[in-house]
């Protein structure tokens, strides 16, 4: 089995086997893709396998979509950004404290491992490149944590209805990773008169001024 995580030398790289391959087209490797606007390649030893210790991720998203709340339990995260601007969100454990950065070209946020974590784009188009100290970096994605944890474990460990949460998060059928999944829903929970800047109140599909209800 070969060694992941840090790597102190290149004991990896044999003198008797020649130079390894060093090169390769990580746009080859989808890690996941919502639309041709927001998309994610990754590279990892798997495609480079003299690469131990580190591993990239080339993000691209547009205004309105997030990478989502997510942790990675054995790995730091460096978040650069490459063009655009965007807000990553990091809530940390020690102080159970959330900070926000709003960060533009030129500029990163560094994200300790296990610490939860998310991004979204501020400007219409965002390019970040984000690196790991770990060549198998792996994420635990908040939308596993929600779809696949029974409804009835919210209820008693927090006291809110087993019902109401498998309602909630029923939209959620699958791993999200760059959200939201369907605009269409999205767009039906957050509704808001284009008349007026005013939250709205929609009853069986009506939208119903505040004045009215």
């Amino acid at each position: 089995m070969s060694k992941s995580g840090f790597v102190p030398d290149n004991s990896n790289i044999k003198k008797s086997s020649g130079t390894p391959n060093l090169s390769v087209n990580y746009k080859q490797n989808v890690l996941f893709k919502r639309n041709d606007q927001n998309i994610a390649y990754q590279l990892t030893s798997t495609q480079l396998p003299a690469m131990l210790g580190g591993a990239f991720v080339d993000l691209y998203m547009t205004k309105g979509h997030m990478r989502e709340p997510h942790w990675h339990p054995n790995a730091w995260e460096l978040d650069v950004v490459v063009s655009g601007e965007v807000q990553v969100s990091v809530l940390d454990p020690d102080t159970s404290s959330m900070h926000n950065y709003r960060i533009k070209e030129g500029e990163v946020v560094f994200i300790p491992m296990g610490w939860w974590h998310w991004i979204e784009p501020l400007s219409e188009e965002a390019h970040l490149h984000l690196f790991f100290n770990n060549d198998q970096f792996e994420s635990t994605e908040g939308s596993d944590v929600l779809r696949l944890t029974p409804p009835i474990v919210f209820q008693k460990a927090y006291g809110v209805s087993a019902n109401e949460v498998a309602e909630a998060v029923a939209p959620i059928t699958d791993t999200v990773i760059i959200g939201p999944p369907n605009h269409s829903f999205y767009q039906k929970s957050y509704l808001k008169d284009e008349r007026d800047e005013r939250i709205v109140v929609k009853i069986n599909e009506k939208v119903v001024p505040a004045e009215d209800k």
